[in-house]
């Protein structure tokens, strides 16, 4: 195990020279490429039939190029996530190949450097194992091999920072096609916020059809027994009956309405609000609240809508006994985590889950609902910090 962990590490160190080792590899690759493609293109000029086969074939083989260049990327030089070629864009790919020939001639550069470099250090320690060298002379030569040596490492992560800039910009939608997505995505977003919304005024319909209006029709034919009772005794108690249906009637209605606005984020923030919901929650709540900074508003309401109906679904739903909630910021998003050990089975295409999903993303937000038949649960909400 200590020698994988070492041999783990080694080759941590070792990835990005021999990514840009590589990459000087398929640069020529790509040389040779471009040029039979090059030469292909033009001599077909005069046949249309070979010209369509030639265009086809170039298609086809930068496409292939474009794939081992972002393994080669994602794999040695951990480039993380690059953006996916656009389809039919063999103009954008073939200029993406071309422009990879500087750092491939850079990284050749770099490493002809360093091997003239450990070749002057062999002649350097040959002399000095002969006693050609004195001491200082000696000291010297290595400290001017070291600084040699530092600038060379450095221009192969110089080199591999370039590669990795060129596939960002060059491998990913132009401007035109960024801003086409962008409309696409609010288009979608302000259609879902829409359905999210008028999913959420039928459920507060039939909250007050189902629940509230029910009980204040019963309220009304209790206190008309009590006006039509002579028993003093049992007027009372038709009262007091009438005042405890009160008093359930007003908690519906506050319910009710910290569903439309959840008018306690005016005065407290994120944390005391979900603290006073964990207060009335039938499973016992667990919070966490770690914001170095007020969110903006319309991040809390969110956020405190994704609690809620979390909260609601483990206590009627997932039979969970306890529920943990954490808030947090993490790389510049605020992150929201609600874990309960119920019995799972949530579906997230369910019309309350999907809600929450749309308003998450209405804010460039994403949701994702982890429910394994047999549990846990985890909610996790993540928002733009700004």
């Amino acid at each position: 195990m200590a020698g994988e962990r070492r041999t783990g590490r080694w080759w941590h160190r070792l990835r990005l020279p021999v990514g840009v080792a590589a990459g000087t590899a398929t640069a020529a690759v790509g040389l040779v490429f471009l040029a039979v493609a090059a030469v292909a293109l033009a001599g077909s000029a005069l046949a249309p039939p070979a010209g369509r086969r030639a265009a086809g074939l170039t298609k086809r083989y930068a496409a292939l190029l474009v794939r081992v260049e972002r393994r080669r990327l994602t794999g040695l030089l951990a480039a993380g996530e690059l953006p996916a070629p656009v389809g039919a864009a063999t103009r954008r790919q073939v200029g993406y190949l071309a422009a990879r020939l500087l750092p491939g001639v850079l990284g050749l550069l770099a490493y002809a450097v360093l091997g003239v470099g450990v070749v002057l250090a062999a002649i350097v320690l040959r002399a000095a194992v002969r006693g050609e060298l004195t001491p200082l002379d000696a000291l010297a030569q290595v400290a001017v091999g070291a600084v040699l040596l530092l600038l060379n490492v450095q221009a192969i992560v110089s080199v591999a920072a370039l590669d990795i800039r060129l596939a960002r910009r060059l491998l990913g939608p132009g401007s035109r096609a960024e801003l086409a997505a962008r409309v696409r995505e609010l288009t979608t977003s302000r259609a879902g916020v829409i359905d999210a919304v008028d999913a959420e005024r039928q459920r507060i319909e039939r909250d007050l059809h189902d629940g509230l209006q029910q009980r204040l029709v019963a309220l009304g034919m209790l206190l008309g027994r009590a006006r039509r009772t002579r028993d003093a005794d049992r007027s009372r108690a038709l009262l007091a009956q009438a005042h405890e249906d009160v008093q359930r009637a007003v908690e519906e209605l506050r319910e009710v309405a910290w569903r439309v606005y959840p008018s306690a984020l005016d005065g407290s923030d994120l944390g005391e609000v979900l603290a006073m919901v964990a207060r009335r929650s039938e499973v016992p709540v667990r919070i966490r609240c770690e914001l170095p900074v007020r969110p903006e508003r319309q991040t809390e309401t969110v956020l405190y809508f994704v609690a809620c109906e979390a909260l609601t679904n483990a206590a009627k739903h997932a039979a969970a006994t306890v529920v943990t909630v954490e808030i947090g910021v993490r790389e510049g998003m605020v992150r929201m985590r609600v874990h309960d050990d119920g019995v799972g089975g949530a579906d997230p295409a369910g019309r309350g889950l999907s809600g929450l999903a749309r308003r998450v993303a209405a804010l460039d937000g994403r949701l994702r609902v982890t429910s394994p038949v047999g549990g846990p649960t985890t909610v996790l909400a993540e928002l733009p910090c700004g």
